[in-house]
């Protein structure tokens, strides 16, 4: 996105969830992150979003995968009054992409992500895993639209989206989007909005478990195994202390 790009409206779908105002307070915004995946080579990236709670945090990535390269993507984002962050990707022949993310708002707060994966070429994949969690009056959303061109045959590209809403009055979004052009492919995506089994909580408590530790202990099953394939030990303990501390806090 330009720095020179107008202010976005909610006719525009991407940012028809997003808080506008948090928005224009940082307008304009940086250029985009570039990241370049050589051919066959093979990459894993960690991003942590954990801005105060004032702050308004925009990221955006455009990433290049080459013919058969890799790329493996760790995303917490959990602070800001906005916290967005975007990936517009484009694969290659053989190329595969992986996102796993964790979105975790409270408050006021509007935490959200959104993505382009776009096959340009025959033979790649691609998998999206996103969990998402909101408390008192916060807002997730995920929009993630899967781009097959004409001529990517055996692509293989997968969404999976689920959502926790702690209050009635904290909201979840979803958009998942297919967009195909060839005929020989394997294209899946799922939605799911729910709340917390309040039997289990009851069963937790009984066993003397106190309230928030117990609700935190199940958001954190909610969440597990997004951050466990992480290379570095010591970013996958970060991400899941971040995590922990964040849901914790939700109350």
């Amino acid at each position: 996105m330009s720095a020179l790009a107008p202010l976005p409206t909610r006719r525009d779908e991407a940012w028809r969830y997003s808080d506008l105002d948090a928005a224009a307070r940082t307008w304009p915004i940086d250029e985009p992150d570039r990241f370049v995946v050589a051919p066959g080579e093979q990459r894993a990236i960690s991003l942590l979003q954990d801005a105060g709670p004032a702050e308004t945090v925009i990221r955006d990535h455009r990433i290049e995968i080459g013919a058969g390269g890799t790329l493996s993507v760790h995303l917490l984002d959990v602070g800001g009054a906005l916290g967005r962050v975007t990936f517009d990707v484009t694969l290659a022949e053989g190329a595969h992409f992986e996102l796993k993310a964790a979105l975790i708002g409270g408050g006021e707060q509007t935490i959200e992500l959104v993505t382009t994966v776009t096959h340009a070429e025959p033979n790649a994949t691609s998998a999206q895993t996103v969990r998402a969690i909101a408390a008192g009056k916060a807002t997730t959303s995920y929009l993630g639209q899967i781009r097959v061109a004409r001529g990517a045959q055996k692509t293989d590209a997968a969404q999976s989206f689920k959502a926790m809403l702690l209050d009635r009055t904290a909201t979840a979004n979803a958009k998942p989007e297919l967009e195909i052009f060839a005929d020989d492919v394997k294209c899946a995506h799922g939605a799911s909005v729910g709340e917390l089994d309040k039997a289990a909580l009851f069963y937790m408590a009984s066993r003397g478990l106190d309230p928030a530790r117990a609700r935190a202990l199940m958001l954190q099953a909610f969440i597990a195994g997004l951050f466990d394939d992480m290379a570095d030990e010591g970013e996958r303990d970060r991400f899941d202390a971040i995590a922990l501390a964040k849901l914790e806090a939700l109350g």
